[in-house]
């Protein structure tokens, strides 16, 4: 008689998860089968322990039972005539299955003690070579395939191979390391991760620093907008009430000579209408003379006049509060910018033979003559400069120098390959982004070919700001909240330092230092 599995198609041989044939198949309480290992794994990686097929949702993790039913994949030994038992390991030597039994012979035989025993797997015979019909034992490393020791002496001669083992340990090998380089790719992509929602988590903090600042900066605009249009419209009522009052005092003016000149017209009919010639003449010459008039030709109400000059105030005003806007921009992007202030220090490894440092190196000045300082590849050897200790090759910084009291200086960053022995010219071609001053008041950003800069007041401490990767770098009048110059697209690929040069003393015109400060408005 057949038994019931002959009538199964092979679909119901088959895991629905690997949708590959059943190993060690289990059967869950629903009644659906998986190979042990793909329902283990699949509830693992689940919150819930739910059937794949009928989706039913067990309360705690059931037991699995082994399906005697479909459990087809047992090796059998291949020694057994009567009762097949099943293999408990496969030799690669003999290409044959044992069950506990027949394997003893292998545990015992010193001969065959050396044979590779594995656990017990199905087709051997793929094990052979199809055209010898010899153990596939060796690697050809030329053809990148098994052989058997037949194949090295016909169709792979002059090849290079090795032995199974050797290559299967090399490719183990290889897999660890394709494995670690993974997991290494794994690490490297959770931290960017990481690396992103932490970007996005400042980028919200500074957006809501950024609307914060913003509205203060429109509220106090609308607030003096709002002043000063009340103090206009103040302005024009003011005007309107001098032009009403100034035409009453001319309606009543008139209105007193209409009156007036209306009893001469009186006085005057009532002449015309004597007859008697004396009577006439005698009432003729006691009329009284006629009052004096204004000539109202040239009088008008200045209306339109002073309607233009209520205008041009308004635009004047407006003027006013374009510059009020953009110095209030000014002040909060620059107290924004402050809060990315570090602690820069002078390194004295890169500082000039000329320049001078204070001891915790937060001044730096020229001297007069050469001082004896060790030569290295850091150190600038013509240009009166020195670079900040700290490099920066990421993110924002800001630092605030003091220059009050010099006539001439450099200020601004400088990549970490800069040419530093011999005249240095400064531009961002040559790794420099910097504004100097020179002759007391003649200001240039160093733009390669340098931009003359017209500042309103002469700074006395200097703020500068870098966005590494906006490739920005803008100096601000500290005191003024001012911005003097911004380099914009600067293409950072390296380190970049802090740059500062005090210049030379001018006969004792620029002995003032630089000085490092903190920021104060933090």
């Amino acid at each position: 008689m057949l038994a019931a599995s002959s009538f199964l198609s092979e679909d119901q041989f088959l895991c629905s998860i690997c949708l590959d044939v059943f190993t060690h198949p289990v059967t869950i309480p629903c009644g659906h089968n998986f190979c042990k290992n793909c329902i283990t794994k699949h509830w693992n990686v689940n919150l819930h322990c739910q059937c794949p097929m009928c989706k039913d949702v067990f309360d705690r993790r059931p037991e699995l039972r082994v399906n005697t039913f479909i459990n087809t994949g047992d090796v059998l030994c291949d020694v057994c005539t009567e009762t097949k038992l099943k293999a408990v390991k496969s030799c690669l030597v003999c290409l044959t299955s044992y069950c506990e039994t027949h394997l003893e012979p292998h545990q015992r035989i010193s001969g065959l003690k050396r044979h590779k025993l594995i656990d017990p797997v199905k087709n051997l015979e793929d094990r052979m070579c199809k055209k010898h019909d010899r153990p596939l034992a060796l690697f050809c490393k030329t053809d990148q395939m098994c052989v058997c020791q037949f194949c090295t002496e016909t169709d792979h001669k002059s090849h290079v191979y090795v032995h199974l083992i050797g290559e299967y340990e090399g490719k183990k090998a290889d897999l660890g390391k394709i494995e670690a380089g993974i997991q290494q790719m794994i690490q490297k992509r959770r931290l960017k991760i990481q690396q992103i929602k932490e970007s996005v988590k400042l980028s919200n903090e500074e957006a809501d620093r950024e609307t914060a600042d913003s509205v203060q900066v429109f509220t106090a605009l609308i607030k003096s907008v709002e002043r000063s249009l009340a103090q206009l419209i103040e302005m024009i009522e003011e005007n309107q009430k001098r032009t009403e009052k100034q035409a009453e005092g001319f309606i009543k003016e008139l209105e007193d000579e209409i009156s007036e000149l209306m009893k001469r017209s009186a006085e005057v009919k009532q002449l015309s209408h004597i007859e008697d010639h004396l009577h006439f003449l005698q009432s003729f010459s006691s009329l009284r003379p006629a009052s004096p008039t204004k000539d109202w030709t040239k009088v008008r109400v200045q209306t339109s006049f002073e309607k233009a000059v209520s205008l041009r105030r308004a635009v004047a005003q407006l003027k006013v509060f374009s510059e009020e806007m953009q110095d209030l921009y000014a002040d909060a992007e620059l107290k924004r910018f402050q809060q990315f202030a570090v602690d820069v220090t002078f390194d004295p490894d890169t500082a000039s033979p000329y320049l001078i440092l204070s001891q915790d190196r937060k001044q730096v000045k020229c001297s007069a003559i050469q001082i004896n300082v060790p030569d290295n590849p850091l150190r600038f050897s013509v240009c009166n400069a020195v670079l900040g200790k700290q490099s920066f090759s990421s993110g924002r910084f800001y630092y605030e120098v003091q220059v009050k009291g010099k006539t001439e200086w450099d200020l601004g960053v400088a990549s970490e390959s800069v040419i530093r022995k011999g005249k240095i010219r400064l531009s961002p071609k040559n790794g420099f982004w910097t504004v100097w001053l020179r002759n007391g008041n003649e200001y240039k950003a160093l733009a390669g070919p340098g931009v003359t800069l017209s500042l309103k007041s002469k700074p006395q401490k200097m703020g500068v700001f870098v966005d590494y990767e906006e490739g920005l770098v803008s100096f601000y009048d500290v005191d003024t909240a001012t911005l003097i110059y911004s380099f914009t697209d600067c293409n950072f690929t390296e380190k970049i330092y802090p740059y500062f040069s005090p210049c030379s003393n001018q006969s004792g015109i620029n002995t003032a230092p630089l000085t490092l400060t903190r920021a104060t408005h933090i």
